[in-house]
């Protein structure tokens, strides 16, 4: 048991790093969409600032899906690992569509699905999904009332230059937005990891301290509930990584496919982004980075005029918003019937 259990934090780990190389897009699609930094310097410099996002946050979104979410008397190895491959497959799923998805849903939807194959709808803690549920639709409402108004702001403080004299300044301004969306990215993203490691170790903890004391030394010797080191660092690694791995087909759909952008509407939407996920990571309120930033380039690209935003693009991707919680769901459900038939 011990070393399923072990595998189990692999597979997690796993998952990170298919996170961050399905959602790098979000963090470089508006800066090499402008052209201000070439797709390999702009991967180097969001994963660079999705790893130092580790020794800046707390761990309040990763409190809320270890413990806020799912009854942890429901909870079982299998309904971990269940829960991490639904959310793979629709990720990698949407990956290969160029899918602009929520990772973020993909793994709430799979985590939920599993526990609810075991336990029942029951199995729920349905306060603890108020937040996020609401959030699938406010976040990208948020990044767009964000990138609008900055983008609005913006034009009105320049309004007598030139676009070739704003564009120099703006080039060098979105250099600063598209590291601070990155830290955002990881901030947000990582931790969700985190908490389902931890659910993952607090559900295995007899078969740690019983058998190898690995637990008690590497949890619960944290008094205070606190995450211990390994699985921040753990989390927030797998997810720079996967980042430098890049997520070409979505950057293309984010990028250009979207709306065009030029450096202002770039540093724009990634400010309005970036402000949007900082809030709620300090609320510990687990986002779709890939939701907020979209929904800051349609409103950027709104107050040019409603016309320069490509709506049927928009409109698929706002589907696949839809269906990703009850589609991983789904998979996972599958995945924990398969897992529970091999061990039984």
């Amino acid at each position: 048991m011990v070393w399923y259990i072990l595998v189990i934090v692999v597979v997690a780990f796993i998952f990170d790093y298919i996170n961050g190389f399905h959602d790098s897009a979000n963090s470089i699609a508006t800066i090499v969409g402008t052209r201000v930094l070439s797709p390999f310097t702009a991967v180097v410099w969001a994963a660079t600032f999705n790893f130092i996002a580790l020794f800046i946050f707390e761990t309040k979104v990763a409190k809320t899906i270890g413990t806020g979410m799912i009854d942890m008397a429901i909870v079982n190895p299998d309904v971990i690992l269940a829960g991490l491959l639904g959310a793979i497959t629709w990720n990698l799923i949407t990956w290969w569509y160029g899918i602009p998805s929520s990772s973020s849903h993909a793994l709430l939807g799979g985590y939920g699905g599993a526990a609810i194959a075991k336990g029942g709808f029951a199995a729920l803690l349905l306060p603890g999904w108020v937040k996020p549920v609401l959030f699938i639709f406010l976040s990208p409402l948020i990044g767009m009332a964000a990138g609008w108004l900055l983008m609005v702001a913006s034009t009105w403080i320049f309004r007598k230059s030139r676009p070739a004299d704003v564009d120099p300044l703006f080039r060098g301004m979105q250099i600063t937005s598209s590291a601070l969306f990155s830290l955002s990215h990881g901030a947000n993203d990582a931790q969700k990891t985190m908490g389902i490691i931890v659910s993952l170790l607090v559900a295995g903890q007899a078969y740690f301290v019983n058998e190898t004391g690995f637990l008690r030394h590497f949890y619960l010797e944290n008094g205070d509930g606190g995450i211990p080191f390994w699985i921040k660092f753990g989390a927030h690694f797998s997810i720079a990584m996967g980042t430098l791995m890049g997520g070409w087909r979505i950057v293309h759909t984010l990028g250009s496919r979207v709306t065009r952008l030029r450096p202002l509407g770039g540093f724009c939407a990634e400010t309005g982004g970036a402000t949007a996920i900082f809030l709620a990571t300090a609320m510990g309120i687990p986002v779709s980075t890939t939701h907020t930033i979209s929904g800051a380039i349609v409103g950027v690209g709104a107050t040019r005029r409603l016309s320069a935003v490509r709506w049927g693009v928009a409109s698929r991707m706002i589907w696949a918003w839809v269906l990703t919680i009850p589609a991983a769901a789904f998979v996972a459900v599958v995945c924990y019937w398969l897992v529970a038939a091999i061990r039984s």
